[in-house]
């Protein structure tokens, strides 16, 4: 059996407020097997915990882009995909892997158009206020969760 560890996040992405949180157990190990992600409620916070194959890692249950439950889309090796606008996001280092379908800006403020397929001419870009508002949200890096393992518990530093 291999051992669980924390996977390693950049400290520059831990979340606001969990410097000084204590930690408390949110899962047991043995719930959490590997390539697997669970959400986990702590009052109004919903967080992701994921067993990557790099370690196991808590951030927000939020897409960063629409906030739709990364926990209901899928996890493979240290990526999780959105379930809403297939948005894949990489748990190493809270960065975007694929932008979501629908556009908008990068953590950066750079635009990226609406997704079209390969092979099809561009769709022209709606100006209608739904698209400006689209086209102005920010998709912004994942904030991480201090965690440690202990014993058999996976315990998250949750703010108060």
């Amino acid at each position: 059996m291999t051992s669980v560890r924390p996977l390693e996040f950049p400290p520059s992405l831990q979340a606001p407020g969990t410097a000084d949180a204590p930690f408390e157990p949110v899962l047991r190990v043995d719930q959490l097997p590997p390539g697997s992600m669970k959400r986990v409620s702590r009052g109004d916070l919903d967080l992701l915990v994921a067993h990557t194959d790099e370690g196991v890692v808590a951030t927000e249950d939020r897409c960063p882009h629409m906030a739709a439950p990364l926990s209901a889309g899928r996890l493979e090796g240290c990526i999780s995909y959105c379930p809403l606008h297939r948005g894949a996001f990489d748990l190493r280092t809270g960065e975007t892997e694929v932008f979501p379908t629908t556009g908008g800006l990068d953590a950066d403020g750079e635009y990226h158009p609406t997704w079209t397929p390969t092979g099809k001419e561009a769709k022209p870009q709606p100006t209608d206020a739904k698209a400006r508002a689209r086209a102005l949200t920010r998709v912004r890096r994942l904030r991480y969760y201090p965690l440690r393992i202990n014993g058999g518990a996976i315990e998250v530093a949750i703010p108060r």
